[in-house]
């Protein structure tokens, strides 16, 4: 059978032989509208179907960020490029997350991942097959998202960045609700190849980066370009020791724990990615294109270390006074015990019994000193968008296009236990693969109108058919799995008279019991291994004219059809008012919506989490499993939005622009995770399922369990004058963003669906206020660039497990607020035989980390490490710009 990868290869060689530009779903602007654009400004190709739109021009707010832009950042995954150049744009470092820190989810306005859609020149980008189901603040802004993985496209690859900050459903389909991210792929003639090496300034988190670009016309019918890119990012460490892996550490001198025990910061990696762009000429105005992308990552994350031994006399500061307390083992070093009953004593002893006496097994024995696991995420990603377009002497357009993708992520894990397996417990586990394949077929039409109006009017058309498939492959048995020694029912041995048989027993009124499933993550069960899929049709509608040479009015609509819940009707409206040359008044209604994916209705994930100091399992299941309609599960319907935006934009003169825009996104029957449901002894008994989770284990499941509401205002300015013979620009950039939950849903017991912890942090775990002010200046072979990122103030409620209250309730959990930071950015540049140019620069110049964690009765600081209990001294979450500190690198550049 051929693999889906050997598919790909071969159509990547195949589209070689062909070649041209895949653009938007309209044509490439052409060389004329270009020069109608004013001087300076980008022709934009996403949020209108017109070609001749400026940035400036748009009746939308648009960033479009260029290439040197893009590739002057020293970062490896394109999401915390994205982060230091749109204000508005939020992706946390995600120091230990489980799977949310191989596939880390961000946020545009606010809102979550899969509400932001992500384009490859104008051709809609597949999902990651991670649905992110952490319960940590880490993923707040996205909990239960599964949105596209950018950090697989090569940033050598793209030409330009278009980030349309509107809701943009009825253009464009489900999921832009809170904006577009539209890639452009180079398509330029030449050879370029760079290197780059980093580290932070501690000396830790060395990046190796190295990537080539190769285009190539051909003849004057079409072109073929390739770019590549392969990575090492090191890890980086911001914790302390654990206080318990320092005594344990005291107590066996001789037995080796790593020290820090458990790793806060950046995950070592290592992967390539590849995209190849290209497109021929099969007539005088039509083209046959391709653009594919292959990409693979392998992560390796720390863990929380598991002592091995209970030590007392630890004292800890909560911010108020001292107290001592004992540090207990981890329960997997709780002794299993080995005599089963025996058969011929069933009366006394029963089978499945097993007997109270020193015949017992410790993980003590496996790891001395603890463990802590080290959790692998490999991801692979393969994307392939093959299109036919063209347009006739009428104006006529026509773009017709297949898409096929497949995103895996393998997860594995090492230096672990299954504990309820006893001594025959692996150490490694493979938990199973998690697959999102996706099918696109897409048909796009336009034709100018000759009506009298200032400008023809732009008529629209076109059609969609989307098809999803979620896999999930089952785990090893041990990954999953609750083994012999999960429950253990004990009996003591009573001794008979002398000659006297059988042995009699009585109940030692103790139950000895052991977490199922590995030690940190749960892998796939046959019961909820296999395929989903949900498909959808839609068409669309829509119009664009100047109607005077001060109006600019836009008209969309569109219909969708989903097999599993039915149809959706959406639209929008917008205007540009042009007073005079130097103000225009612009103005945007919509709505919008989010249809729940096979990941969300489909997820089963095992997670071992610490909730209020205890280690429990917490799992993750779908809506449809007795398990979770056993706590109140339904059915998932889409989240449906309303977009409202207004703006100004001036030009004053042809060297400053500034843009203002505020809007008002409202979101309806957000899907999200419910609360902790605690599983007991009686769940246990009444559904025997649960014993996959374990007594005192919690539940939770997809749901539509609340409203959102994001307010904001985004401004934009650019000016661009001379200095000593040599362009100099400065940008300017602020957003402010006002998030908030509402409209909990309820428990049929009367507690809200979505806990108080989580709606906190929808609200704070963003800055609500962001700065970017930039420079470059050009002269000769020598340039500059430089800035700077203010992040204002932001909070997070501390970890531990919250009980959600009644509606209405008004108090806010344990919190700590996070104090405004500004960063600085610096690199210099010098180009040498004209092909050669050198780069030093550095990241956060003046080594700037975020407050520290402070003292209080839920995260006490303990003397012996300096840091909580889990080591940690800054954010887990790393907040709006990471834990690392500064980053200082090196790159030389080569292009011809």
């Amino acid at each position: 059978m051929i693999s889906y990868r050997a598919l790909m290869l071969a159509s990547l060689s195949a589209a070689a032989m062909v070649s041209a530009p895949a653009f938007a779903q309209t044509p490439q602007a052409t060389p004329q509208a270009a020069e109608e654009a004013p001087a300076g400004q980008d022709i934009i190709v996403i949020g209108t179907r017109r070609t001749d739109r400026s940035v400036t021009d748009s009746a939308s707010p648009i960033d479009v960020i260029g290439a040197t832009d893009l590739a002057a950042s020293p970062q490896v995954n394109m999401l915390d490029t994205i982060k230091n150049l749109v204000p508005s744009f939020f992706v946390p470092q995600n120091t230990i997350s489980d799977a949310s820190t191989f596939v880390r989810a961000p946020s545009l306005r606010g809102l979550g991942a899969d509400q932001i859609l992500v384009m490859i020149n104008g051709k809609r980008y597949n999902r990651s097959a991670l649905v992110n189901v952490y319960t940590g603040a880490d993923t707040a802004l996205s909990f239960g998202s599964q949105g596209s993985d950018i950090g697989n496209i090569p940033t050598i690859a793209i030409k330009n960045l278009q980030v349309l900050r509107d809701g943009a459903t009825a253009q464009y389909g489900a999921d832009a609700l809170a904006g577009v991210l539209n890639y452009a792929i180079r398509n330029d003639e030449g050879f370029e190849a760079q290197g780059l090496y980093g580290k932070t300034y501690r000396g830790d988190g060395v990046s190796k980066i190295l990537s080539g670009y190769g285009g190539l016309k051909i003849g004057d019918r079409g072109f073929i370009s390739l770019a590549g890119e392969w990575y090492d990012q090191g890890q980086t460490s911001r914790g302390v020791t654990r206080a318990s892996a320092i005594t344990i550490q005291a107590n066996l001198p001789n037995v080796a724990v790593p020290n820090p025990a458990q790793i806060w910061g950046t995950s070592p990696g290592t992967g390539y990615k590849l995209f190849l762009n290209a497109a021929v000429d099969v007539g005088a105005q039509s083209q046959i294109y391709f653009t594919g992308n292959l990409a693979h990552s392998d992560t390796n994350q720390s863990f929380n270390y598991r002592p091995s031994q209970t030590n007392g006399g630890f004292v800890r500061f909560d911010g108020t006074s001292n107290s001592t307390v004992t540090l207990n083992r981890n329960g997997s070093f709780n002794p299993i015990f080995l005599t089963a009953c025996p058969a011929a004593s069933v009366a006394t002893c029963p089978t499945g019994g097993f007997v109270n006496d020193a015949n017992t097994f410790s993980f003590a024995t496996v790891y001395p000193g603890g463990f802590t696991p080290r959790f692998i995420g490999v991801v692979d990603q393969a994307y392939g968008t093959l299109g036919f377009k063209g347009k006739s002497d009428s104006g006529f357009t026509y773009d017709i296009s297949a898409s096929l993708s497949r995103n895996s992520l393998d997860l594995s894990m090492t230096n672990s236990l299954s504990a309820s397996f006893g001594p025959q417990s692996q150490t490694s586990f493979k938990f199973g693969k998690l697959i999102q394949g996706e099918t696109v077929l897409n048909a796009d039409f336009t034709y100018p109108l000759e009506v009298g109006f200032d400008s023809p009017i732009t008529l629209s058309a076109g059609a969609e058919y989307r098809r999803e498939r979620y896999e999930k492959t089952v785990g090893d048995v041990q990954s999953y799995a609750a083994g012999p020694y999960a429950s253990q029912t004990l009996y003591n041995l009573v001794t008979p008279a002398v000659g006297a048989t059988p042995a009699v027993y009585t109940a030692a009124g103790i139950t000895a019991t052991q977490s199922p499933a590995a030690s940190g993550y749960g892998g796939v069960s046959p019961n909820f291994a296999g395929a989903a899929t949900q498909s959808n049709w839609g068409i669309y509608v829509g119009a664009e004219a100047d109607v005077t040479k001060a109006l600019t009015i836009g008209l969309a609509g569109r219909y969708e059809n989903y097999n599993t819940f039915g149809g959706v009707v959406v639209g929008k409206a917008n205007a540009l008012w042009r007073v005079s040359d130097a103000v225009s008044l612009r103005a945007t209604v919509g709505t919008g919506f989010h249809a729940p994916s096979p990941g969300q209705n489909n997820t089963q994930v095992v997670t071992t989490n610490f909730l209020g100091g205890n280690q429990v399992q917490t799992g993750t299941y779908p809506t449809t499993s007795a398990i979770a309609q056993f706590y109140g599960a339904g059915s998932l319907a889409p989240e449906r939005s309303t977009n409202f935006g207004a703006g100004i934009v001036l030009k004053p003169t042809s060297r400053l622009s500034l843009t203002v825009d505020g809007y008002i996104i409202e979101i309806k029957n957000r899907i999200g995770i419910s609360q902790n449901y605690t599983v007991t002894a009686a769940n246990i008994t009444a559904l025997p399922a649960l014993a996959t989770v374990g007594l005192g284990g919690v539940v939770n499941y997809f749901t539509n369990g609340f409203d959102v509401s994001s307010k904001g205002i985004e401004a934009v300015a650019n000016y661009r004058t001379e200095l000593m013979g040599g362009p100099l620009n400065f940008t300017l950039a602020y957003s402010y963003n006002n998030l908030k939950s509402k409209n909990i849903k309820l428990t049929t017991t009367g507690t809200q669906l979505v806990s108080l912890q989580q709606q906190y942090n929808i609200a704070n775990l963003a800055p609500q206020h962001r700065i970017t002010a930039s420079a470059g200046w050009q002269v000769g072979g020598f340039s500059v660039n430089a800035r700077a990122n203010y992040y204002g103030s932001w909070s997070n409620a501390l970890e531990y497990n919250l009980v959600a209250p009644v509606a209405g309730a008004t108090t806010a959990p344990p919190s700590q607020i996070f104090g405004a930071k500004t960063l600085f950015d610096l690199d210099a540049s010098y180009t040498f035989a004209d092909h050669f140019t050198l780069t030093v620069g550095a990241n956060n110049l003046f080594n700037v980390y975020p407050d520290k964690i402070a003292a209080s009765p839920v995260n006490p600081i303990y003397a012996l490490s300096g840091g909580l209990n889990d080591g940690q001294v800054y954010p887990r979450s790393g907040g709006p710009f990471g834990i690392n500190g500064g980053f200082y690198y090196v790159r030389l550049r080569v292009k011809y």
